[in-house]
C-alpha cells in the first residue's frame, strides 16, 4: 500500500527456520563499496569464477571459510546501484535474488554492503533489497575511515528504521566480521515468527528512493565524513583540466620506465634459469628425438614466453597500486572528456582500461553500458587496447632492436618511450575507430556518465598479492595449455618429413607459400608461421619463434633475440610490433564478441577491419624506416 508521500508500508516477517536451513548467502552492494574485498576475506582462495548461464556476467561463488562456516555458500552478485536498472548486471542480480537463475540456488539470506562514507546515496539500494523480504544484514563498510574523518551514524536507529540488523565493519582490516557469524548462526536457530512494519519507497521510483534515503539519514543522525585535506589538495591537482592529463601521462611513462629498468634484469635472470634447467634436462635425456621434442619443441617454446612473467607481474603490480589507491577512478573522470568528444559513453573508459589486462573480461564489462549502440561500439574497439598478451612480443622486439639509451637523463629511456608509444598507438586506434563507428553505423545519443570517486587509500599487500597471483596463474596456465599444444604441433610439422631440413618440412613449405604476401612488411617465412599460430593467442608467436629458431641449425646456437637480429631489419621488427598493435590475434576475444553481440557479423567485421589496418600500418612502418635508414 502506498501513500501520497511516495512511500509504502510493508511487513517483513521472519518465519520459523529449521536449524542449518541456511545454505546460500547473497552478497549485494554498489560498485566501489568494498564488496569484492569482503568476498575475498570471507572466502579466502576457496572460490570459483564462472559465468551465469545465458549471460556474460561473471559468477563468483565461494565457501564462507573465512568465518568458520565452510558449510555455507556465498554468491557475490555484480556491483549495482539499483535493482530497477536495465543493465545486464541488474537483471542477473534480480534473477538470483528471486531464485530464478538456472543453476544457481535461491539465497536464504542477504549481506548488503554499503559504503559508510557515502551512506546517504548508497541507502537507495537498501529499499529494493529489503522489499524482497529475505533475512538481511546491512554492513556499513569502511566505518573506521568514516569515524576517523568525523563521520557518524546511529546504527541502532538505522536498524530500527530498516527493520534488519546493522553492523559496522572494515573489509580491508577484517574488523567487525563477527557480526556476520552471529547473524548467520542466529538465523539458523528456531525463532518465533515476528513481524516488523517499515515504510519503504514506491518500488521503481528513483525520486521516492532519494527521499526515503535522505529521511533515514536525517533520522539516524548520519553525518557524512569530511574529505581529508590531502584528498582535497590531490583532487585539485589530479583533476585539473591541464595538469591532470599531463600527470597521468607522466605516471604512465614512469611505470614503463621502471618495468624496463627493474623488470628486464629480472626477466633475463629468469630466462637464464629456464635455459639452464632445459640444458640439464637435455643432458639427462640424451641426444635423441625425445630430447628434441621436449627441449627444442616444448621447453624452449614455452620458456620463451614465461621469461616475460617478471615484467608482466611488475606492470600489474603498478596497475594494482594505482587502482586500489583510487587514482584510476580519477583517470576515468579525466578521460570522460575525451570519450565524449568521439561520441562514446563515459562508462566505456572502464572496459577500455581493464582491457590492458585482457580484452575478454573487458568486453564482458561493457554490460554496464545500457545503450546498445554505445555498447557495441565499445566492444568493437576494446581489442585495440594493449593487453598483457601483446607484452611478450613487444618486449622481445624492443629488447632485441632498440638500444637502452637515455632520452631524458635517467628519468626516461628509449625502450620505455617506444613501449609507451605502442600503448598510445593502440589507444589512438581505438579512439579513431570509435569516432568512425559513432559517426556512421552506430550513431546514438550521448548518455550521462555517473562515477562516484572512491576515497584515496593505501593499497593492502593482501589485495595486491591476490591480484598478482591471479594474473600470474592465468599467464602460466595459458603457457601450459594453449602454447604447449601449439609447440608440440609445431615440432612435428617442422620435422615432417623426417630427416629433412626445416625449410623442406611441412611448416617450412607453408611459411614459404605465404612469404610473398608478408615480404613487403619485412617479415620472413618464420614470422609468417608465427602470425598464423598467434591467431589462437597473441603471445603464441614468441613460443613459435623460439621453437622454429631452436630447430634451425643456422640459428640454434644463438639466443632468440640474436636470431631475430640475424633475420630481421629494424624496419621489419618495428613493423611486427605495429602489426600486433592493431591485429585481432585472439580467438577467445572473437568468441566473446560473438556471444556478446549474438551474431558472427560483428566479429567478422572486427577481424577483417583490424587485419587490414594492421597490414597497412606495418607496411607503412617498414617502408618509412627503410627510407630513413637508406
Amino acid at each position: 500500500m502506498s501513500d501520497c508521500c511516495g512511500t509504502e508500508t510493508i511487513e517483513i516477517r521472519a518465519e520459523p527456520r529449521v536449524p542449518g536451513k541456511i545454505r546460500t548467502v547473497a552478497l549485494v552492494g554498489p560498485p566501489n563499496s568494498g564488496k569484492s574485498t569482503l568476498f575475498n576475506r570471507l572466502t579466502g582462495l576457496r572460490q570459483k569464477v564462472a559465468n551465469y548461464p545465458g549471460v556474460t556476467v561473471e559468477q563468483h561463488v565461494g565457501k564462507l571459510a573465512g568465518i568458520g562456516r565452510s558449510d555455507l555458500i556465498l554468491i557475490d552478485l555484480p556491483g549495482i546501484y539499483s535493482l530497477d536498472s536495465y543493465s545486464e548486471d541488474a537483471r542477473v542480480a534480480v534473477d538470483v535474488l528471486h531464485g530464478q537463475m538456472p543453476g544457481t540456488p535461491a539465497p536464504d539470506a542477504v549481506l548488503l554492503v554499503l559504503d559508510s562514507l557515502h551512506l546517504r546515496r548508497q541507502l537507495m539500494l537498501a529499499a529494493p533489497v529489503l522489499s524482497l523480504g529475505l533475512p538481511t544484514l546491512v554492513l556499513l563498510n569502511m566505518s573506521d575511515l568514516m569515524e576517523a574523518r568525523g563521520g557518524e551514524v546511529d546504527t541502532l536507529a538505522l536498524a530500527q528504521e530498516l527493520g534488519v540488523p546493522v553492523a559496522k565493519i572494515s573489509a580491508s582490516r577484517g574488523t567487525g566480521l563477527d557480526a556476520i557469524t552471529h547473524f548467520l548462526n542466529r538465523k539458523a536457530e528456531p525463532v518465533a515468527a515476528v513481524s516488523t512494519r517499515i515504510e519503504l519507497p514506491v518500488m521503481g521510483n528513483a525520486r521516492s528512493y532519494r527521499q526515503w534515503a535522505t529521511g533515514i539519514s536525517t533520522r539516524t543522525k548520519y553525518k557524512a565524513p569530511l574529505s581529508s585535506e590531502w584528498t582535497q589538495r590531490l583532487d585539485r591537482l589530479l583533476l585539473h583540466r591541464i595538469a591532470g592529463p599531463l600527470i597521468f601521462l607522466a605516471v604512465v611513462f614512469a611505470v614503463f620506465q621502471v618495468v624496463f629498468t627493474i623488470g628486464q634484469p629480472l626477466s633475463d635472470g629468469f630466462g637464464a634459469i629456464l635455459n639452464r634447467a632445459g640444458d640439464l634436462i637435455g643432458l639427462l635425456i640424451g641426444h635423441n628425438w625425445v630430447e628434441s621434442l621436449l627441449i627444442d619443441g616444448v621447453w624452449r617454446g614455452v620458456a620463451s614466453v614465461l621469461v616475460f612473467l617478471p615484467q608482466i607481474l611488475l606492470l600489474f603490480l603498478f596497475i594494482g597500486v594505482l587502482e586500489d589507491s583510487g587514482y584510476l577512478a580519477r583517470a576515468a573522470l579525466i578521460a570522460d572528456r575525451m570519450m565524449r568528444s568521439i561520441g562514446l559513453n563515459g562508462k566505456a573508459f572502464i572496459p577500455l582500461l581493464s582491457a590492458y589486462a585482457c580484452a575478454v573480461p573487458a568486453i564482458m564489462a561493457t554490460r554496464t553500458i545500457e545503450n546498445k549502440r554505445d555498447r557495441f561500439a565499445t566492444i568493437l574497439v576494446t581489442p585495440f587496447m594493449t593487453c598483457s598478451a601483446r607484452l611478450p612480443i613487444y618486449m622481445l622486439m624492443i629488447a632485441a632492436f632498440i638500444p637502452n639509451k637515455p632520452v631524458i637523463g635517467d628519468l626516461l629511456g628509449l625502450r620505455a618511450l617506444v613501449m609507451v608509444s605502442l600503448y598510445l598507438l593502440g589507444f589512438l586506434a581505438a579512439l579513431g575507430t570509435a569516432r568512425l563507428l559513432k559517426s556512421s553505423i552506430l550513431k546514438a545519443s550521448s548518455a550521462p556518465f555517473i562515477l562516484e570517486l572512491p576515497q584515496y587509500r593505501m593499497p593492502t599487500l593482501r589485495s595486491l598479492g591476490l591480484r598478482l597471483y591471479d594474473r600470474g596463474r592465468v599467464f602460466t596456465k595459458q603457457a601450459g595449455t594453449v602454447i604447449l599444444c601449439v609447440m608440440i604441433g609445431l615440432w612435428f610439422l617442422s620435422h615432417v618429413p623426417f630427416h629433412s631440413t626445416l625449410p623442406e618440412s611441412v611448416i617450412g613449405r607453408v611459411g614459404q607459400w605465404i612469404e610473398p604476401v608478408i615480404r613487403p612488411l619485412g617479415f620472413n617465412w618464420k614470422i609468417g608461421i608465427g602470425l598464423l599460430t598467434s591467431v589462437v593467442a597473441r603471445e603464441v608467436i614468441v613460443g613459435t619463434l623460439g621453437t622454429l629458431y631452436g630447430a634451425d641449425p643456422a640459428t640454434q646456437s644463438l639466443g632468440l633475440q640474436a636470431a631475430l637480429r640475424h633475420d630481421l631489419t629494424l624496419g621489419g621488427a618495428m613493423a611486427l610490433v605495429v602489426f600486433f598493435a592493431f591485429a585481432m590475434q585472439c580467438t577467445s576475444t572473437l568468441a566473446i564478441v560473438r556471444r556478446e553481440t549474438n551474431s558472427w557479423k560483428w566479429p567478422a567485421l572486427q577481424f577483417t577491419y583490424m587485419g587490414i589496418l594492421a597490414y597497412l600500418a606495418a607496411l607503412a612502418t617498414n617502408q618509412i624506416i627503410l627510407h630513413f635508414i637508406h
